[in-house]
């Protein structure tokens, strides 16, 4: 089932989504012998990325209270931690012959996407809670641009 991004659906959820979407893709066609190594570890890992990522964005950041902002902050680390997690999975996956070196590659650019976004989002939360003017973007300029690497999106 196609699933529609909604218009208040963060840059860094939907790239997590692709990212989950690519790996669950990819190892798909992956050896059965790495069906509870590799492939399962990839898996999990990507889920527990959106996971994080959705219950950071659920949790409110309110100034008044402390507790939501660290409880948003260590949802928003897991997340972090599971996407270099998921990076030194793939390339051993790769020297194992569990994923092709393109494949490998395009799960790094993923990955790469969204720490950068997902770093962003921790930054500007940290302004916002010590009260600071954090700038608006526009959702139209916020998209990454193409990848200078040939074979990556």
């Amino acid at each position: 089932m196609y699933r529609k991004k909604q218009q208040s659906e963060l840059t860094v959820i939907t790239r997590a989504n692709e990212l989950c979407s690519y790996i669950f893709t990819v190892t798909q066609k992956s050896p059965k012998q790495f069906r509870f190594t590799f492939t399962g570890r990839l898996q999990n890992s990507s889920l527990n990325v959106l996971e994080y990522l959705i219950r950071a964005n659920e949790t409110p950041l309110d100034r008044r209270d402390p507790a939501l902002y660290a409880e948003r902050v260590s949802c928003q680390r897991k997340a972090m931690t599971e996407l270099i997690l998921i990076g030194y999975l793939a390339v051993m996956a790769m020297e194992q012959n569990c994923i092709l070196g393109k494949q490998c590659e395009h799960i790094s650019g993923l990955i790469t996407d969204c720490r950068n976004l997902l770093g962003g989002w921790i930054n500007s939360d940290k302004k916002r809670f010590k009260g600071e003017a954090v700038p608006v973007r526009d959702p139209a300029l916020s998209q990454t641009p193409p990848s200078p690497v040939p074979g990556i999106s």
